[in-house]
C-alpha cells in the first residue's frame, strides 16, 4: 500500500527514501532467482569434459554451447521482454520466465546431440532474459536513488552464489551418479544428463514463492509517472516483429522505404561477413548465430528511433549510455570466460578430480564474485556521494585490475597459485557491475527501464558471453592450449577501460538532462511534487 504525504523536486530526493523491510524481503527473494538463473546457465561448465566426450565435442563447440547459444537468444528475445517489462505485471512476467528457463534446463539432460542441446541451451537464454528486465525495474522502484548501485550490486551476487552452487552441486551429483550406476542409469541417462534433469526441476518452488509478491507502483523512487500502454501483449508482439526474420523486414517496410532500404543493406553486409567467415574457416554456427543476432538488434534499433524517439534517444542515441554498456559488456566477456574455463583447466592442467574441482573451484568464484560485486556496488555508491561520475570510476578499476592475477591462474600449475589468481581476477572484475548496473538505470525514465536493462543486457551476452568463451575455446582448439585461449580474451580490457573513460566524461551531463532530453524529445513528462513512503510490511 502506498501513501501520499509531501513533496520531492529533485531526481536524488528519493520519495521512497524510507526503505522497508519489505523492500529488503523483495531484494532477498530477487538475490535467490538470480542464483538459480545462473545455477541453470553455469552447470555446463562442471559438465563440459563429460559432455564433450559423450558428444564428440571440440572446445570451441563447448564455447559455443556455453555463450553463443545461450547469449545470443538472451540478448535478442531480451529486448522485446524489456518492453513487456516496462508495460506488465512484472512479478507475472518473471514468474513465467522461471518456468520457462527450468524446464529448459531439464531438456537439456534429454539431449542426444549437440544440435538439440544447442536448441535447449536456446530455450534457457530466452527464459532468462525476464529475469534482468523485471528485477532491476522494481528493485529501481522499491529502493531510493541513493542505494540504487547497492541494491542491484546484491541482487546481482546472486549470479557469482549460482556460478559456485553450480559446480558444486554439478561435481556431486556426477559424482554420486556414476557410483551409484556405473553402467548407466535409468532410461539410460548419463550423469551429465541427470544433473541438467535436477538442476531444472529447483525452479519450480521457487516460481511459486515469486508469484506471491508485491509490485511496486512504477516509479515510486523518483516521483515520476508515466503513461502505461492498454495493450502490453500487442506491443509485445509488435517488438517481437522488429528482432525476428524475416519480420523485420516488414516492420521496416512500415516505416518507409529508406527505413527498409538500411535494414536490407545492413542484412546482406552481415551475410557477406558471415560467408568471409566461414571461407576463412571459422565455424558456420557460431558467426551465423552472430550475425543474426546482430542484425536483430539493429533491426529493433530503426523501429525503436521511429516509434518512440525518447527511448531511443536516451538509450541507444546516448554516447553516456553506450560507453557506459559496452565497458561493462566487454568486462563482462572476461569474467564469463575465466568463470566457465576455471573448471576444464584445473581438471586438465592441475589434475584435480571432478567433484573436488566443483567445490574448490566453484566455492572460489562464489565467495570472489559475492564480494567483488556486493563491496564494488557500495564503493559505487560512495564514490557517487563524492563525484558526479564516481560510480564509473569502479568500472575503470575493473578494467585493469583483473589482468595480472587472470595472467597467473592460467598460466600457473601449482593449484593454489591458481585459486589465488581466479579469486582476485573475479573479484576485482565483478566490482565493476553495481555501478555500471546503476548508471544504466539513472540515465533513463522509470518507464523505459526495462528497456534500457534489456540495452545493457544486450552488450553483456552480444559483445561478452557470445564471444568470450567462444574465443576461448576456439584459441584452444588451434592452438591445443586452452591458457593461451583463455589469456587471449584479455585483449578485451584495454577497449574496455576506453570506453569507461569516455562514460566517465559523458555520463554527468547526460544525467543532469535527463529530464530536459525527454522533455524535447517529446516526453509528456512532469514530476509529482509528491513525497511516497512505502508502508512496512
Amino acid at each position: 500500500m502506498v501513501n501520499t504525504i509531501a513533496v520531492a523536486d529533485t531526481p536524488d530526493e528519493a520519495p521512497g527514501d524510507a526503505t522497508s523491510a519489505y523492500a529488503w524481503y523483495v531484494l532477498g527473494v530477487f538475490f535467490l532467482v538470480y542464483c538459480l538463473n545462473f545455477i541453470d546457465r553455469q552447470i555446463l561448465s562442471i559438465l563440459a569434459e563429460d559432455v564433450k566426450r559423450d558428444l564428440g565435442l571440440k572446445d570451441e563447440d563447448l564455447g559455443f554451447l556455453f555463450g553463443t547459444a545461450f547469449g545470443v537468444f538472451h540478448a535478442v528475445f531480451g529486448i522485446p521482454i524489456g518492453r513487456l517489462a516496462d508495460q506488465w505485471h512484472r512479478i507475472r512476467l518473471l514468474t513465467l520466465g522461471i518456468g520457462l528457463w527450468s524446464a529448459a534446463t531439464a531438456m537439456c539432460g534429454l539431449a542426444q546431440s549437440s544440435g538439440t542441446l544447442a536448441a535447449a541451451r536456446m530455450g534457457v537464454g530466452v527464459g532468462e532474459a525476464t529475469a534482468g528486465p523485471a528485477a532491476f525495474s522494481m528493485l529501481s522502484d522499491w529502493f531510493p536513488p541513493r542505494l540504487r548501485a547497492t541494491a542491484l550490486a546484491i541482487y546481482s551476487s546472486g549470479l557469482y552464489l549460482g556460478v559456485g552452487l553450480s559446480l558444486g552441486i554439478g561435481g556431486l551429483l556426477v559424482k554420486s551418479w556414476n557410483e551409484a550406476y556405473p553402467q548407466g542409469g535409468p532410461l539410460g541417462l548419463a550423469a551429465w544428463q541427470a544433473a541438467f534433469l535436477l538442476v531444472g526441476l529447483l525452479g519450480l518452488p521457487l516460481a511459486a514463492l515469486v508469484a506471491t509478491l508485491r509490485e511496486p507502483p512504477r516509479g515510486i523512487s523518483e516521483g515520476i509517472t508515466s503513461k502505461q500502454s492498454q495493450t502490453p501483449f500487442r506491443d509485445f508482439l509488435g517488438e517481437l516483429c522488429t528482432i525476428v526474420p524475416p519480420f523485420t523486414i516488414y516492420s521496416a517496410a512500415r516505416l518507409g522505404v529508406r527505413t527498409l532500404m538500411i535494414n536490407l543493406s545492413f542484412a546482406v553486409a552481415i551475410a557477406i561477413c558471415v560467408l568471409l567467415s566461414h571461407l576463412a574457416g571459422e565455424p558456420l554456427q557460431q558467426w551465423t548465430a552472430v550475425g543474426v543476432g546482430t542484425y536483430s538488434v539493429f533491426s529493433w534499433s530503426l523501429v525503436l528511433k521511429k516509434r518512440d524517439p525518447v527511448a531511443f534517444g536516451l538509450v541507444i542515441a546516448s554516447p553516456a549510455m553506450i560507453s557506459t554498456i559496452v565497458a561493462y559488456a566487454l568486462i563482462a566477456g572476461v569474467t564469463y570466460t575465466l568463470g566457465f574455463w576455471a573448471a576444464p583447466y584445473a581438471i586438465r592442467e592441475l589434475a584435480v578430480d571432478t567433484s573436488s574441482v566443483g567445490f574448490l573451484v566453484g566455492g572460489t568464484l562464489a565467495v570472489a564474485g559475492l564480494l567483488g560485486v556486493i563491496a564494488g556496488g557500495a564503493a559505487a555508491d560512495k564514490l557517487k556521494q563524492r563525484y558526479e561520475h564516481g560510480r564509473l570510476l569502479m568500472v575503470a578499476f575493473g578494467t585493469i585490475a583483473p589482468i595480472p592475477f587472470a595472467a597467473l591462474a592460467f598460466t600457473t600449475h601449482l593449484l593454489p597459485l591458481f585459486v589465488v589468481g581466479i579469486f582476485c581476477a573475479v573479484a576485482s572484475a565483478t566490482s565493476a557491475l553495481g555501478g555500471a548496473a546503476a548508471t544504466t538505470q539513472d540515465l533513463v525514465l522509470p518507464r523505459m527501464r526495462g528497456t534500457a536493462t534489456a540495452a545493457f543486457f544486450v552488450g553483456g551476452t552480444m559483445l561478452g558471453l557470445a564471444l568470450g568463451p567462444y574465443v576461448a575455446g576456439r584459441v584452444s582448439t588451434l592452438t591445443e592450449s586452452l591458457s593461451t585461449g583463455v589469456l587471449s580474451t584479455l585483449a578485451m580490457l584495454p577497449i574496455a577501460l576506453g570506453a569507461a573513460v569516455i562514460a566517465i566524461r559523458t555520463v554527468p551531463r547526460a544525467r543532469a538532462e535527463r529530464d530536459g532530453r525527454a522533455r524535447s524529445l517529446g516526453e509528456p513528462l512532469f514530476r509529482k511534487r509528491c513525497r511516497t513512503i512505502i508502508d512496512r510490511f
